[in-house]
């Protein structure tokens, strides 16, 4: 049995784990890079294995820095199966397809900037294409349910254990065999926490051999939760009261939708003072809330009574979801009295950015960071 690591290696993102045991080699996810501009050439560099060479790949959730570089992977040869969860699946190919074509976005914007400065001969090529995005679905395979074992091949077998982090994710306990041994792995893919909104707790781990763990936040403490939500709906009510906006650059797998479950339960809960219009402005997160409501079977206890009972988890009153790109505009003519909801949650890009140009200046408005922001990207040097 061999382990390799080829990204998220002694820092943060682009998740891309190797196992090579009985013959067969296993991806552990394939995620992008992410951060500065710096960046792009990590992600368009050698994977550090042949990708025709990967029998199977195991996609623990659908963030991003989990599984944008698969359409990589597929376009330099990869062919095997991808299995998954199958709220992943879906997620995923939100995920996937939407990168793929920030990705032609920025190519294009390359190109024509290249033109202005005279050099009509250079080309800037996309990391990937939609089409790229859409062909590496093909190779979406068996669908996982959480603690029911996949038999890979002889000698591997795979469980995927709730992991609490996001819709859909998981740990993966790998059971193996070689050579007359037995070795039990355990990647912890992303880690939830305990009693948090919408997801059920992460599955306690069984005893294995090996661990391989994220560490993101493996040097701090979080803050608690509800000292957290203390601060959320305060910088609301101060923000709302004085006639600002707030702007909340969101990520739109998870932190979106907890968002909106606990605007809901502060409007409820008489804690948000003031009436607000809440604006989702990201189609993303928008079908990515969607696909929330399709998934009843990762919902906690709570979560799955409200649903069941007829309430809308992710309904609350002024709430309005904008896709199209003139209602977005429309938003930037508010002076006061709105919580705008955006991407990119790290602010590299996306609507997000137009409403901090619209309000960042303006004394009363207020931007509130909900997530984590990588060195070298906007949301880090605010």
């Amino acid at each position: 049995m061999k382990i390799s690591f080829h990204g998220a290696d002694q820092n943060v993102t682009g998740s891309c784990h190797l196992l090579d045991c009985a013959g067969k080699k296993v991806l552990i996810d394939c995620g992008l890079y992410q951060g500065g501009h710096e960046i792009t050439e990590e992600n368009s560099a050698d994977f550090g294995f042949n990708p025709a060479d990967i029998d199977y790949l195991l996609l623990t959730h659908a963030h991003l820095d989990h599984c944008g570089r698969i359409p990589l992977l597929a376009r330099r040869g990869f062919r095997g199966e991808i299995i998954t969860t199958a709220a992943t699946i879906e997620l995923a190919r939100l995920v996937m397809l939407d990168s793929a074509g920030l990705q032609e976005e920025e190519a294009r914007y390359q190109q024509r900037k290249a033109q202005r400065r005279g050099r009509k001969g250079s080309v800037a090529e996309p990391l990937y294409t939609t089409l790229d995005a859409l062909n590496s679905l093909e190779f979406i395979g068996r669908r996982a349910n959480y603690n029911e074992a996949i038999q890979l091949c002889p000698g591997i077998r795979a469980t995927f254990l709730n992991a609490g982090h996001i819709l859909g994710s998981a740990s993966i306990l790998l059971e193996l065999e070689e050579d007359g041994r037995t070795h039990r792995l355990l990647f912890s893919g992303d880690l939830g926490y305990s009693g948090r909104a919408i997801l059920r707790d992460p599955t306690p781990p069984p005893v294995v051999d090996t661990v391989v763990m994220e560490t993101t936040y493996g040097d701090r403490l979080h803050k608690q939760l509800q000292p957290s939500l203390e601060e959320l709906y305060e910088a609301i009510n101060t923000t709302i009261g004085r006639g600002g906006n707030v702007i909340i650059p969101t990520f739109a797998l998870e932190r979106t939708q907890e968002i909106l479950y606990y605007l809901r339960q502060g409007i409820e809960n008489k804690q948000l003072a003031h009436y607000i219009n809440v604006f989702l402005d990201s189609p993303m997160a928008i079908s990515a809330t969607r696909i929330f409501e399709r998934h009843p079977e990762c919902y906690d206890t709570e979560t799955l009574k409200l649903s069941s009972d007829g309430g809308d988890v992710f309904s609350l009153p002024g709430l309005r979801f904008t896709r199209e790109t003139s209602e977005s505009m429309t938003i930037n003519k508010l002076d006061g009295g709105a919580v705008i909801m955006a991407g990119s949650g790290m602010c590299t890009g996306g609507r997000v950015r137009h409403h901090l140009k619209y309000n960042l200046w303006r004394n009363k408005c207020s931007v509130i960071f909900v997530g984590y922001a990588a060195h070298g990207t906007l949301a880090r040097r605010i």
